[in-house]
Order: C-alpha cells, then structure tokens, then sequence
C-alpha cells in the first residue's frame, strides 16, 4: 500500500483534464524561482505557460510511453520494451526510422501509478472511438497511450511531392479502442477542428496536427501547373481528401 501526499491535493497543481487512465495536471505557480529568475516566471504565468504532467493509473489499463518520458513510479509497476518477438522488434526499429519516432517505446503494466516527465507543452487528451479508431500524427507529437493501442507507419499517397514538401514520407498512426496523450503546441482551445465529407483540405504549411486514418494525404503544387504555383505564390500545400477530421494549429509549430 502506498500514499501520495502533496502532489494533486497541493494548492498550486489542479487537475485540468482526466480521461481512462491518464490524469492531466498543471502547476498555476512555479514556486523554484530564483531572484534572477522572476521576471521570466511572472510573464511565462502571465501568458499560461506552466509546467504540465500526466499522471498514469495502471490499474485502468497498461500504458505504452515516448522512450525517456517516464519521470517516477510508485507500487507494482513493471516496464518491458513491448518487444513479443524478433519479428516484431525488426517491425518496430523500421516504423521508428520512417517516422522519426523512437523504436521502442517501452510499456508499463502493473497496478500501481505512473508519472510523466513534466512539460511545457500543452497535453491532449485523445479517445480513438471518436476517431473511428484510427488517427494519424505529425512528427514528435506522440507522448503515451493505452498499450492496446497498434502503432503504424503510414506513407504518403505520393512520396516523390512529399520529399520535394520537406514533409518526409511516412507519419506515425494509431489505431484501435483506447486514450492517446499528444504533446501540443496549443491548447485544446485553439485548435482549428475541420470536418470532411468527400471533399479536399489544403494547407499552406505544417499547421495540421493530427487528421483521421481515413483521409488520403498528399503533398502537391497549390496551381495545376508549376506556372499557376509561382504566380499564387504558395507553392507546394498539404492536401488532404475523403471523409474524416484534421486539428489544426492556429499558427505554424515552428514559431511555438
């Protein structure tokens, strides 16, 4: 038996999001400050950015992490690389290397509770059944997710427009029934959400996020001809074509 004391009942960390088995928390104030420090923590609480974490309870469900986002665990907590075989370690290194993902991400099972890493970014809370169980990532935003969830490459429709896009070829997607945890640029609140029935999105630039498994994603020139791209001045755009959901980010997440 084990009690955690000072933690979620602590006046300056409320609790701001919790879905199966993950509880997001947030600190209000940073109370670590040195004198040097003040005037950067006054404007960073100012402008709500604070320190974030999540915290895992295993006895809802075993959880599969970013390799290195593990901060602390208490009670029966036991980690293995998720690893059923050579096989599936092979599979495993080859999506990590086309989607710029780590290899292994190791998975924590038991029924005690598990602690993330603290952040400064903003922790979404994702249930697939409302993404008919498939969701597909841009680059670095995975963070931990129920370990029933199956992990995939999945590559662009047209890989040569996605080189020239400086887009790379594959994304990460996740697919089946259970919570996913993304590390955001952005609030929830922020995100621009669009619904597609048979019909096209295009973006100028890498402002979505995350997009349903059901939509065709490809990289192409904003014109029908490479003389009709120069004039609008857009350039290559991403585009995305079917039925199904994209979060997009207010601003480019190069600026964040």
């Amino acid at each position: 038996m084990y009690t955690i004391n000072n933690f979620t009942n602590n006046d300056d960390i409320r609790i701001v999001n919790q879905l199966g088995a993950f509880t997001v928390i947030e600190y209000i104030r940073d109370l670590s400050v040195m004198p040097s420090e003040s005037l950067l923590a006054y404007y960073c609480n100012e402008m709500n950015v604070r320190k974030r974490q999540i915290i895992c309870d295993l006895k809802e469900a075993n959880i599969t992490l970013q390799a290195g986002a593990m901060q602390w665990t208490v009670g029966n907590v036991n980690a293995t690389t998720g690893v059923k075989g050579v096989g599936d370690l092979f599979g495993k290194a080859l999506r990590g290397s086309v989607t710029g993902e780590s290899a292994i991400k190791p998975e924590y099972t038991g029924d005690g509770t598990l602690v993330l890493e603290p952040t400064y970014k903003h922790i979404l809370l994702v249930d697939l059944d409302d993404w008919n169980s498939s969701i597909v990532l841009d680059d670095g935003l995975f963070l931990a997710c129920d370990a029933s969830l199956k992990h995939k490459a999945v590559p662009r429709s047209n890989l040569s427009s996605a080189i020239a896009g400086n887009e790379g070829l594959f994304n990460l997607g996740i697919v089946g029934h259970g919570i996913l945890c993304l590390e955001s640029p952005c609030p929830r609140e922020e995100l621009v959400e669009i619904e597609l029935k048979n019909d096209v999105l295009k973006v100028d630039g890498n402002m979505a996020i995350a997009w349903s498994g059901s939509l065709e994603f490809t990289v192409e020139r904003s014109g029908k001809t490479l003389i009709g791209s120069a004039a609008s001045g857009e350039g290559l755009v991403n585009v995305y074509r079917g039925t199904g959901r994209v979060l997009l980010a207010p601003v480019s997440k190069g600026l964040v």
